[in-house]
């Protein structure tokens, strides 16, 4: 299952999202309404949100244009990529991608709830 985020252009540069985006802590300001949970952890977090189940999230990749959390549970095999386009010195265009191998069953129970966190954690990034 693959979802994807509008693009949008926040005013930072590559390097100081990237910077944010190694610290654990600052994910919890990326969360949605609904936040009922945050707990930074040294390699990622875990977080719930209101009518979800808690969700684990380690930061996995780093590199100059891509940000990737994957679970950090066995039992669910998932990334959320951070796609990182720089415009210009101060401005830098970001999309998230979701991937994930779910069976047809859990697919069509997480779509539309997925999709929506995306659509939320878009928003937020877009208000840097």
């Amino acid at each position: 299952m693959n979802l994807e985020g509008r693009k949008v252009t926040v005013n930072k540069s590559v390097s100081q999202l990237r910077e944010m985006l190694k610290n654990p802590q600052d994910y919890e300001h990326l969360m949605p309404e609904g936040l009922q949970k945050f707990e930074a952890r040294e390699d990622g977090f875990k977080f719930s949100l209101k009518g979800m189940p808690e969700i684990a999230l380690k930061i996995d990749q780093v590199s100059e244009e891509k940000i990737t959390l994957r679970s950090a549970s066995s039992s669910l095999d998932f990334a959320l990529e951070g796609l990182l386009n720089p415009i210009s010195d101060t401005q830098t265009e970001v999309q998230l991608l979701f991937e994930g191998k779910f069976n047809p069953f859990i697919k069509m129970m997480v779509e539309k709830p997925l999709q929506n966190f995306i659509n939320a954690l878009t928003d937020k990034i877009e208000q840097l």
